[in-house]
């Protein structure tokens, strides 16, 4: 027996001794469980973990799944999908066998979702956390098959529903800021460049090329478990060099002329998403304009810049 009575604590305990990766005997030791089921079933657990046997419950499968995928997912995205999995997919499968996971269950699961009333994207996003754990199980683990294949995915992609402000909606927007406000640069950086929020508030007055009128984008912002993670863009191909409107070159000059000595390789902007997004839903309260997210504001930048031959500058006509 390898689950043992602690008399002092009244608690019980498991000692055990396993195969490590590397082929070594180790001796493992783990504390407090109240009950002695709860101790052998902690070795279980442990053993299956080490064995990657698809026997093992989902939750011991989480955490296999974030060990395999630490040194590839950044720590804002696993922040994000620990998140995610613990609140939707752990309550409903934490303690279902990964091989025992069946469509049907997979469905009534969906209902369960679906009865929460959340965004149809937002359901996308939880289904996707699923998928990608059986997707993982199956290629890695030899889990027979993803049960997530056979049935028709919750929520819908956000790819097809593209919001956005005309550049009469962006004018009335930024003509209710004070010119020259951090707000007001703030508004205009992010329609008038396209960059996400996360590279806007990352950005530091050595990012610009003020002869060149170039915009280096080469890093992004989180805040995350109350600290400040500056991180590299979200893909490879994030990382880019942006043309800028000679306004928009001598608005950040003006703005920084007003804060002389500010470090060049300090945040421009030292506020965290949640800030910014509250600021947004001021002025568009303010100037009556349609609400949308922070993340929209760059959408027409992109449409138009993406068009061969076709500048945004050319299509909206911007002064120089």
């Amino acid at each position: 027996m390898s689950a043992y009575k602690d008399k002092t604590q009244g608690t019980w305990y498991v000692s055990f001794r396993y195969i490590d990766w590397t082929g070594k005997k180790t001796q493992k030791l783990k504390r407090g469980f109240k009950t002695k089921r709860e101790a052998l079933n902690y070795e279980k657990e442990f053993m299956r973990k080490t064995a990657a046997d698809m026997k093992m419950e989902m939750g011991s499968f989480i955490e296999v799944y974030f060990e395999d995928k630490r040194k590839e997912l950044k720590e804002n995205s696993i922040r994000n999908k620990q998140h995610m999995m613990e609140k939707h997919i752990v309550p409903y499968f934490g303690t279902r066998k990964m091989n025992e996971i069946t469509p049907a269950d997979v469905i009534q699961w969906q209902n369960t979702i679906q009865e929460k009333d959340y965004s149809k994207t937002y359901e996308r996003m939880i289904q996707n956390q699923l998928n990608a754990l059986f997707n993982h199980a199956q290629k890695i683990y030899n889990l027979k098959e993803n049960p997530c294949k056979k049935v028709k995915k919750m929520g819908k992609s956000d790819a097809n529903k593209l919001e956005f402000w005309t550049k009469a909606e962006y004018d009335r927007f930024i003509a209710g800021i004070e010119p020259g406000s951090e707000d007001y640069l703030i508004f205009e950086i992010l329609f008038w460049t396209g960059i996400r929020e996360g590279e806007l508030l990352a950005l530091s007055l050595s990012d610009f090329d003020m002869s060149g009128n170039l915009l280096h984008i080469n890093k992004t912002y989180n805040r995350i478990r109350k600290r400040d993670v500056i991180d590299t863009p979200k893909t490879e191909n994030s990382v880019r060099t942006i043309d800028i409107p000679n306004f928009l070159k001598e608005e950040v000059q003006e703005y920084s002329k007003k804060h002389y000595g500010f470090p060049e390789d300090q945040r421009l902007f030292p506020i965290v998403a949640r800030t910014l997004q509250k600021r947004l839903k001021k002025y568009e309260a303010l100037t009556g304009v349609k609400s949308i997210r922070v993340h929209d504001i760059r959408h027409p930048y992109v449409k138009h810049t993406t068009k061969k031959f076709i500048t945004f500058f050319e299509v909206f006509r911007a002064p120089s």
